[in-house]
């Protein structure tokens, strides 16, 4: 019998995350049935996201916590998954699954050598998220500027390297000069500032003094509000993630309202969940597997190690202390 652990959402957040917010908890697993397959976590990941769905009532006190895994299946009732098959799927912040529906795991994408963490990052949700927001909402062409915040993060990074793939001038910020040495010196982007250190409207007017095409945002709120005074007429915006509202706390700022300028710019802005490609992921992650061996994309992780760091790794998300994509390995 195979003991796992497993954590839940003990009480829901107020403000930033707590390492006490969470519980967990320990408990044997049956014996297979025929057609299912045990997982053992190899990496985890936690994301942003989970925050957010707390503030949504999609996760409530006592619930699993939710979140990909990159597993080994390490005992089989299935031929199509015999045991020492590598899978990634959503089974949760869990050190071993029994998995009965099969479509909930998937083989990894072709790694070559790479780290198998990678179907986390660049390979996996977050570097799906880069590629099709930036590919199918934003459409960059060669020669536009394209505007990310967040440009260290684990998506913002790879968004910005893939504009420039495409032939793009890419204005990024980040809230470290640690981090804004990173994406200048390391990624190329053209231009990079701290956003704790300037102020906002000039830094764009300077950053792009003619305007910006395509804008992939990560953190909404007044940096959004912001950015739509400098965005050409027709430019497109990305509605990624919404970082400076996950811990807010009480009613929000009403204000400004930036409805006249999205109107006489003729501005698109589109929401997106990446799942929505999730049946075209295959050929992007193919892509995208060549772009990190012609040394294009270039990625950070942050390693914790062992499943009871998932809290502190989740609150490091918010903390603003982690390059690129935070891993748990298990």
């Amino acid at each position: 019998m195979v003991r796992s652990k497993a954590w839940i959402l003990e009480t829901p957040f107020h403000g930033i995350p707590k390492e006490d917010d969470f519980k967990l908890l320990k408990e044997d697993l049956n014996d297979l049935k025929d057609g299912e397959v045990l997982c053992e976590a190899l990496y985890l990941s936690v994301d942003p996201y989970m925050r957010s769905l707390v503030s949504l009532g999609m996760l409530k006190a006592g619930s699993p916590m939710v979140g990909d895994q990159v597993a080994i299946i390490t005992e089989s009732k299935s031929r199509d998954y015999p045991v020492g098959t590598n899978v990634i799927g959503r089974l949760g912040w869990r050190s071993h699954t029994i998995v009965s529906d099969l479509t909930h795991i998937k083989l990894l994408p072709p790694m070559d050598d790479l780290p198998l963490s990678l179907a986390l990052g660049p390979m996996g949700m977050t570097g799906m998220t880069a590629y099709f927001g930036l590919l199918e909402i934003l459409d960059p062409k060669p020669g536009e500027t394209v505007l990310v915040n967040s440009g260290a993060g684990a998506v913002g990074s790879i968004v910005g390297q893939i504009a420039k793939i495409k032939g793009c001038r890419v204005v990024a910020c980040a809230g470290s000069e640690d981090k804004c040495k990173w994406i200048k010196e390391d990624l190329g982007f053209d231009v990079v500032f701290n956003y704790k250190t300037v102020d906002l409207g000039e830094a764009l007017s300077e950053a792009a003094p003619d305007g910006i095409e395509c804008f992939f945002d990560n953190v909404a709120g007044d940096f959004m509000s912001t950015v739509f005074p400098h965005m050409k007429l027709y430019g497109r915006i990305a509605c990624c993630g919404t970082m400076s509202t996950y811990n807010a706390v009480g009613p929000q700022p009403s204000g400004p309202h930036p409805y006249m300028t999205i109107v006489f710019k003729q501005l698109r802005l589109e929401g997106f969940m990446v799942r929505r490609w999730w049946g075209k992921w295959s050929p992007a992650q193919v892509e995208m597997l060549q772009w990190i061996k012609e040394g294009k994309i270039k990625y950070k992780e942050c390693l914790f190690h062992g499943i009871e760091t998932m809290p502190k790794g989740f609150i490091s998300l918010f903390e603003g202390s982690n390059f690129g994509k935070v891993i748990i390995k298990a």
